[in-house]
């Protein structure tokens, strides 16, 4: 699926995603018009997703983040589907994830200090509909946090 030309392309895109297109085309020794080309086909393939930027929440002054696993009421039929669309109108919960297990969903929430952490927890996530049970991990550090693929 990718050739040699592909993983050289997403090695450099994953260690400096905002470099230009003709820089990255200077480093890799192509074209920018060859080089185009072989970005649209990534994108077009789904490869590539898109450029994002990262924003360092605790620079902005959010000092706590919390790890929420909950368990669904699942004799509801729509229990995940109503749960979900409702966790994503709170503006603190920045992920959503959901598993297979005793364990159905993880949100990652975040907030200012305990105090709003505490607002946040009442006044937003134990109204979610269906909730079972809930789980709360503090989070202490983050050791490894990395998205990049060993191309």
């Amino acid at each position: 699926m990718l050739d040699d030309l592909d993983r050289r392309i997403l090695r450099h895109l994953q260690s400096d995603p905002a470099q230009s297109v003709p820089d990255l085309g200077d480093r890799l020794g192509v074209s920018v018009s060859r080089l185009t080309r072989r970005l649209d086909k990534l994108r077009d393939s789904a490869v590539l997703r898109g450029q994002h930027a990262v924003i360092n929440w605790r620079a902005l002054g959010y000092a706590v983040e919390v790890s929420l696993r909950v368990t669904l009421d699942k004799t509801q039929t729509r229990a995940f589907d109503d749960f979900i669309e409702a966790a994503r109108d709170i503006p603190e919960v920045i992920e959503i994830q959901t598993f297979l297990g005793r364990v159905d969903v993880r949100l990652s929430v975040i907030a200012r200090d305990m105090a709003h952490y505490q607002q946040i927890y009442r006044a937003g996530i134990l109204t979610l509909p269906h909730i079972a049970d809930i789980e709360a991990l503090m989070h202490v550090a983050r050791i490894k946090s990395d998205e990049g693929l060993p191309l």
